[in-house]
Order: C-alpha cells, then sequence, then structure tokens
C-alpha cells in the first residue's frame, strides 16, 4: 500500500516589540482592517489584532506578509474547530 507524500507545511511569525510583524507561509488575506487581520496560514487560521495596523510588504506567492503597528494579541484557530466556534456561537446568541 502506498502511503499519500507528507507536506512539511512550513509558518514563521517573528515579531519586534509588538510593533512589527513578519511572517511566512501565508495563503491568503481573508480580511483587514487597522484594528484586525485574518490570515489563512499553512497551519491553520491566525487572527492579528491591535490598533494602527497596516501591511508593510505582502507576497502571496512567496507566502510572505509584514505588518506594522500596535500588537495585541494573536489567536490560531486549529482548521477542525472553526466550524465548532460557530456552533456554540450560535448557541449562545439565540
Amino acid at each position: 500500500m502506498i502511503e499519500p507524500a507528507k507536506v512539511n507545511k512550513q509558518h514563521d511569525l517573528h515579531m519586534r516589540s509588538r510593533k512589527q510583524i513578519e511572517l511566512t507561509g501565508v495563503q491568503n488575506v481573508e480580511s483587514f482592517d487597522s484594528e484586525e487581520f485574518l490570515l489563512r496560514t499553512e497551519l491553520g487560521h491566525l487572527t492579528i489584532r491591535g490598533t494602527h495596523l497596516h501591511i508593510k510588504n505582502l507576497s502571496l506567492e512567496n507566502g510572505i506578509l509584514s505588518l506594522e503597528g500596535n500588537v495585541h494579541s494573536l489567536i490560531y484557530l486549529d482548521p477542525g474547530t472553526q466550524g465548532k466556534n460557530k456552533g456554540i456561537l450560535r448557541k449562545l446568541f439565540k
């Protein structure tokens, strides 16, 4: 039996003084504004929250994103849990 080839997923995040972030392994920028970025990375969705956030450099072809601003939080969502979170929120707000 032939096993499917394992794909090595790469995603790195470097932050300097909570003011600059450099990311690799970025597949898409789902949404963004000056207070929140929602990204799809090789290892799941990432939400970056802060103030005065803006894109310094973006290359989706190379999977690179650089941001500047005041970073308050970084939140990763596991690929399989996003649907579950929506279900819980729907139950709470009914």
